[in-house]
């Protein structure tokens, strides 16, 4: 079969709206030129439009008009790469779904390892940032606590000790497993983070957890100054942290 005949065929099964690219059409590397080519005659004749660089979507005409592309699905296109996933939402954006702050992100920020273009259509736009580690399914939500800790000063409508507070009880509720993660993770993170997430776990945990690698990773002399009320991490002189 043609590459142009493929690709007509393999679109055609495409619900409108849902974004693909050259990974779903099944085009091989060496056909890519001219893959290439029959997209963009598809793209003059209407039958597709481009959403970003090596993307596209089938418009859907309804009776208020042309509706747009399914903004949630090209996200996930930036989340993950060849089923796995890659990248994880960060910033202002998680910290609302946290709770941490109610003001709105009018850019998404991407956490990822790979190399991201912008996304610049109708209300979605991104930005993406280098994850501290590999981004996977099993880990990408304790990074996404160590962010918060990391920024808790500059959280939006919110104060550390705040955060705080709100973020405690979400580590409690973490299995012994996940502890270790973030304890492992959090060495990869500024020492601001490790200070941060040791004080969090001692003040909730005790002596349960062995804190001694985020202890020996700090600089002894180095005082962190985060503004956090004594009485909401009762721990943090024992952390440098004031």
């Amino acid at each position: 079969m043609k590459v142009a005949a493929q690709i007509r065929k393999k679109i055609k099964s495409i619900p409108q709206s849902e974004p693909f690219g050259y990974a779903d059409l099944g085009i091989a590397p060496a056909d890519f030129f001219t893959a290439a080519k029959a997209l963009e005659r598809l793209q003059k004749k209407g039958e597709i439009k481009k959403v970003a660089k090596g993307m596209f979507y089938k418009p859907e005409i309804s009776t208020f008009g042309e509706m747009p592309p399914n903004y949630e699905s090209i996200l996930q296109n930036y989340l993950y790469e060849g089923g796995k996933r890659t990248g994880y939402v960060t910033g202002y954006a998680l910290y609302n779904q946290l709770s941490l702050t109610t003001q709105m992100a009018f850019t998404t920020t991407i956490a990822t390892n790979r190399n991201l273009k912008k996304i610049n259509i109708g209300w979605l736009k991104t930005n993406s940032v280098k994850a501290y580690v590999k981004v996977t399914e099993e880990n990408f939500q304790l990074l996404g606590i160590l962010d918060a800790l990391k920024d808790i000063k500059s959280i939006p409508d919110s104060s550390a000790s705040n955060a705080i507070k709100i973020l405690m009880p979400k580590i409690k509720n973490f299995s012994k497993k996940e502890i270790e993660g973030l304890m492992k993770y959090a060495l990869q993170y500024p020492p601001r983070v490790r200070a941060l997430l040791g004080a969090v776990l001692e003040n909730i945990f005790k002596d349960k957890f062995d804190l001694g690698a985020l202890k020996k990773s700090l600089n002894p002399s180095t005082t962190f100054k985060l503004s956090i009320k004594n009485n909401n991490l009762p721990t943090a002189q024992n952390w440098n942290i004031v």
